[in-house]
């Protein structure tokens, strides 16, 4: 129940900051996909670096146990795809679409109602998908940094003054 509650809170405030971005606008996702307003990008990259420095910060202090899902480059390709395609035609990725939905924009529920039916159909195909696409590229359970062979500390910090760096260029250019 804890789990669940505080997922909940984590969840109410994840929409809370979508919208007060306003990354839940649908000019905003247009903007984003025609690569002239990257509020979106920007969005997604903060969340990426806090989850990574959370879920490591948990970890290392004994709060949470990686539970790593194996690396499939068919599966993320093949995914990604589907997922950048949905999200083109529909102007809202799932995240964007239930805070659009809570705001009161209902062509959002269409993307909502996209998204429950490729769950549906991905859950349908799974045994099809197991025996092909997910098998493509197969590399197990391997995170970025075991690949590169440093400690994970690395690799969020260089990829926090990555970002850093295209923030500030993107602001530089207006976008």
């Amino acid at each position: 129940m804890q789990t669940l509650l505080f997922g909940l809170i984590t969840g109410i405030l994840f929409g809370f900051l979508l919208q007060k971005g306003r990354a839940a606008r649908y000019d905003r996702q247009v903007g984003a996909m025609l690569l002239t307003d990257m509020t979106i990008i920007k969005f997604m990259l903060s969340a990426i670096l806090v989850g990574m420095a959370g879920i490591y910060l948990l970890h290392d202090l004994g709060l949470a146990k990686l539970s790593i899902k194996g690396t499939s480059l068919g599966a993320n390709i093949v995914g990604g795809l589907i997922f950048g395609c949905g999200w083109a035609l529909a102007g809202y990725c799932p995240g964007t679409a239930a805070a659009a939905i809570g705001e009161g924009s209902w062509d959002a529920v269409w993307a909502a109602l996209g998204g429950l039916a490729g769950a549906a159909i991905y859950a349908e195909a799974y045994p099809f998908l197991q025996k092909t696409v997910l098998q493509w590229g197969s590399y197990g359970k391997i995170t970025l940094p075991q690949l590169l062979g440093v400690n994970h500390w690395v690799v969020i910090i260089v990829l926090g003054v990555a970002y850093v760096l295209l923030f500030l260029f993107f602001e530089k250019k207006g976008l």
